[in-house]
């Protein structure tokens, strides 16, 4: 038997235990495993991080030993498969057959009925436990993941307690993707239904819902809805769905339906609907959960969370010490000045890595020399910097400008006497910049004082 053949009734094996076919990294760690290769090896191969692929690696061989009845690990897994084909090999034929033959594999030949890469709500098959049904064909590969615990328990915690709409905003890069996907497999046996949806088309809400109630009816076509079903849902048919499943929507890219040159959260003409829409989700009965992923936050958010209330929102920010892993993999130099650089590019994922290759290009991985210049290089920064700055009003522009030109963290007064801008004007900038997490805030006593972020300070003095 080859790795192909092993691969495949791998792949049924895991669909009739959980209802989700392996991955394409999932297949990659059998490969490795099956030909003896380190986990090093598999990460350098995968481009993944040997900390993350340990990660996946754990949680497939706890699945595979619930699916072979048999205590796999990595080391064992070739000698452990060996054995249970053996053990399911027919009297007859010399054939191993699983699932009600499904799985056939006679000599060197195997057949296997193609599983559905959308799975069908209606689809269970015999003998086997209810299926979490899951489309996530718009989500990304997951790319590397650094340690976010508490974030993880937080929304964990939130859906636990029936939390209806979570919003997870950031600057680009942060990585709210990457722990949304990190998220699913810890919560996924809470819903009947998951799917995931990006925002890089900006669908119509009418588009949405129909393509959310179609995967809730199995692929089914969408009946227009009764006089009496409108007056039920609020003129929102996919509540109904909500209400009799329990259902986990992922939108991804929100930030995609909001404005330009308007404040933040602010939405594209025909797109306003959205607004009610999140509302009703937040205050309709149901024991489902939307999760918003945004690099600003919705203006009618702040109205409707609370502690005690079942809308909440988690601003993801950087990370710490953790984000070490990424300087480990680009083979940079002095690990006593990676703090700095953290601290500089405020732990921002993408921001990192793009800087790391950087050094390593330019600097032969040394970054004590990338420190030396009085200048912040931003390198392949600038451009992202350009989509956040595009994205704002003149007097948020006027307002950043002004922070850039101070030597220090100012209170909201010392703005404002630098600006010709109504009082009014003014605070709704302050407050649409913090929504689009552009300035930082400082307690100092009790003052609040304002500022900007090195890499943007750096940013608009190269507009200049």
């Amino acid at each position: 038997m080859d790795i192909e053949e092993v691969l495949q009734i791998a792949n049924h094996l895991t669909f009739t235990t959980t209802g989700q076919q392996l991955d394409s990294l999932q297949k990659a760690i059998l490969r490795g495993a099956w030909d003896n290769q380190k986990y090093r090896e598999i990460a350098q191969r995968n481009h993944r991080s040997e900390k993350y692929i340990k990660e996946v690696g754990f949680k497939l061989w706890k699945l595979l030993s619930v699916a072979l009845e048999e205590d796999v690990t990595k080391l064992n897994f070739r000698s452990r498969w060996e054995k249970w084909i053996a053990s399911n090999i027919s009297n007859s034929g010399n054939c191993v057959q699983i699932g009600n033959g499904n799985v056939n594999v006679c000599g060197e030949t195997l057949q296997s009925s193609e599983v559905p890469q959308k799975q069908s709500p209606s689809y269970n098959p015999e003998n086997t436990e209810p299926i979490i049904c899951q489309d996530l064909g718009d989500a990304p590969e997951p790319n590397l993941f650094y340690n976010r615990t508490s974030e993880l328990s937080t929304l964990e915690n939130w859906i636990l307690t029936r939390t209806r709409l979570i919003t997870i905003y950031g600057l680009s890069g942060i990585g709210k993707t990457a722990l949304t996907l990190q998220l699913i497999p810890q919560i996924q046996h809470e819903f009947d239904r998951i799917i995931y949806r990006s925002f890089r088309n900006s669908p119509p809400l009418a588009s949405l819902q129909t393509d959310l109630i179609q995967f809730c009816r199995g692929g089914a076509p969408v009946p227009a809805p009764s006089p009496e079903e409108r007056a039920t849902t609020g003129g929102l048919p996919l509540l109904e769905y909500l209400r009799s499943h329990r259902c986990l929507l992922i939108l991804d890219d929100i930030q995609t339906i909001f404005s330009s040159q308007q404040l933040a959260g602010h939405y594209q003409p025909g797109y306003e609907n959205y607004g009610t829409f999140f509302k009703q989700i937040a205050e309709s009965s149901h024991n489902s959960c939307l999760i918003l992923l945004s690099w600003e936050k919705p203006r009618e958010i702040a109205a409707l969370e609370g502690e005690n209330r079942p809308c909440k929102s988690l601003q993801l920010n950087g990370l710490g010490p953790e984000a070490q892993e990424i300087f480990r993999e680009k083979g940079l130099a002095e690990p006593e000045k990676w703090s700095e650089l953290i601290d500089l590019y405020r732990g921002n994922p993408l921001w990192l890595n793009i800087i790391a290759t950087l050094i390593q290009d330019l600097f032969g991985g040394s970054v004590s020399e990338f420190l030396s210049y009085d200048t912040l290089f931003l390198g392949d920064l600038e451009s992202l910097l350009e989509q956040q700055c595009d994205r704002l009003t003149e007097p948020e522009k006027q307002v950043i400008s002004s922070l850039a030109s101070e030597a220090a963290p100012v209170e909201i007064s010392k703005i404002s006497a630098h600006l010709e801008l109504s009082p009014s004007a003014l605070l709704q900038a302050v407050q649409s910049l913090g929504r689009r997490l552009l300035i930082e805030k400082i307690k100092q006593g009790q003052k609040t004082l304002f500022t900007l972020q090195p890499v943007l300070i750096e940013y608009l003095k190269n507009q200049h």
